[in-house]
């Protein structure tokens, strides 16, 4: 977007307003993709005020040529995200706050979210290239082609990686995702 790349060259120069305005043209969609991966508001709202510090503080490095802005941004917010769940250890089920029927639903609830947080692992546990893919895509809802530019890799491969990862997903937990009661 021409009018991003406007943005970020006057906040190259100093420009508080053009700052600003870039934060607020991406905050809510970086938040959710935040969202999205970490499943928790507070730990979203930390991590994105961290993305849009990191996206301010490398803004003298910021190259059109290499990449779009949304393209950078995403790629920034996926580094600090991976950073982050590094950081953190995998959060406890919070049954006090889950307002369910009967102990059945407790019980489905605790079963579907252990069965998340293995295949989350088993993600984190791949190269850092198909971690990345893997956030973008579920997480951020990036196409191939955009996945593909903001980590400088051929779209084909991306895609190959994805869909190798997919199918590594589906043979590792197929069986215990329809015994939860999945498909």
């Amino acid at each position: 977007m021409a009018d991003d790349t406007r943005w970020i060259e006057k906040a190259k120069r100093g420009s508080r307003a053009a700052a600003e305005e870039l934060i607020r043209r991406y905050y809510d969609e970086i938040y959710r993709y935040a969202f999205r991966q970490t499943g928790q508001k507070e730990t979203a709202m930390d991590i994105t005020q961290e993305i849009f510090i990191a996206v301010l503080q490398s803004l003298p490095y910021y190259d059109e040529k290499k990449a779009g802005v949304r393209t950078w941004i995403y790629r920034i917010a996926t580094h600090k995200i991976i950073d982050s769940r590094r950081r953190a250890p995998i959060p406890a089920l919070d049954i006090g706050e889950m307002v369910l029927a009967d102990e059945m639903d407790v019980a489905k609830l605790a079963q579907d979210r252990f069965l998340l947080e293995k295949i989350l692992r088993y993600i984190e546990s791949q190269p850092v290239v198909l971690q990345k893919i893997a956030r973008m895509r579920l997480y951020g809802g990036c196409s191939f082609p955009e996945i593909a530019q903001a980590l400088g890799e051929p779209e084909a491969a991306v895609k190959s990686r994805y869909y190798r990862l997919r199918a590594a997903l589906r043979k590792e937990f197929w069986d215990e995702y329809t015994h939860a009661g999945g498909k």
